[in-house]
């Protein structure tokens, strides 16, 4: 089962921490993969090390995800080296923390071209080759802030993540007569490095204790959901938001 052999995957965001764990999971399972990312050396460096860790290709590929002319160039140059395209993983994403009553637009709009014009480009190019070959998988990162909200400045991404599961749903429905399956997966804290260092440590065990689990999601389990939503087994599920959260969203 979650096999994906002869599968080719394209990891948007892929030398981030969630992105380089899909990655390395797909690659894994079998699929080839092409590492997608705006800093092209740490994208060398996951594609160099799914490579020497599994029995899979991967190559990385430079993409400024907000400029539609580098993603058409992105899917071109997949085209010519694989001749298709079967998975697509949305996995970038940024965040910054602003009181409502001192949102800075320059800072909104930043959020707004990574979290959703970067998911709807890819959607839209990537998603027009799968259109016309009938089949493909699309993933995309939302998050817990996009159906709970919180305190703590989250305006901002709390919008971005809200738009991008209506966005996986409206993709859903108007690509199903494609054979097209469009989910997203919406994880609580992802223990990042770039987390660690980001929140403090009191906000760190206040956000823990509102899981089930009482430990922080991992890189590893969203890559494990990636996995799945992207293998024949989820065939038959679309339009769904996936929460990886350790129970948050069961208990408000």
């Amino acid at each position: 089962m979650f096999r994906l052999e002869n599968k080719i995957a394209v990891v948007i965001g892929g030398a981030g921490g969630i992105g380089k764990a899909c990655s390395t999971a797909l690659a894994q399972q079998g699929a080839k993969v092409v590492v997608a990312d705006m800093n092209l050396e740490k994208g060398k460096e996951v594609a160099e090390k799914i490579n020497s860790d599994t029995d899979s290709q991967a190559v990385a590929m430079p993409l400024d995800v907000g400029k539609e002319e580098s993603v058409v160039t992105l899917a071109d140059n997949v085209i010519k080296k694989y001749g298709t395209i079967d998975i697509l993983v949305n996995s970038q994403g940024i965040n910054a923390k602003m009181p409502a009553v001192d949102i800075d637009i320059n800072t909104w709009d930043s959020l707004f071209n990574v979290n959703v014009r970067g998911v709807v480009l890819p959607c839209k190019i990537i998603g027009k080759i799968m259109v016309e070959k009938k089949q493909g998988k699309i993933i995309n990162l939302s998050s817990v802030r996009g159906i709970r909200g919180t305190d703590g400045g989250n305006v901002t991404y709390g919008a971005t993540k809200g738009s991008v599961d209506m966005i996986t749903r409206m993709l859903a429905a108007e690509w199903a007569p494609y054979n097209i399956n469009v989910n997203a997966i919406g994880p609580s804290v992802v223990m990042t490095e770039m987390i660690k260092k980001a929140i403090p440590p009191e906000r760190l065990e206040m956000l823990l204790s509102k899981t089930l689990f009482k430990r922080f999601v991992t890189p590893e389990d969203v890559a494990a959901a990636c996995v799945y939503l992207a293998s024949n087994e989820a065939d038959n599920i679309t339009g769904h938001i996936l929460y990886v959260d350790g129970g948050l969203t069961a208990i408000g």
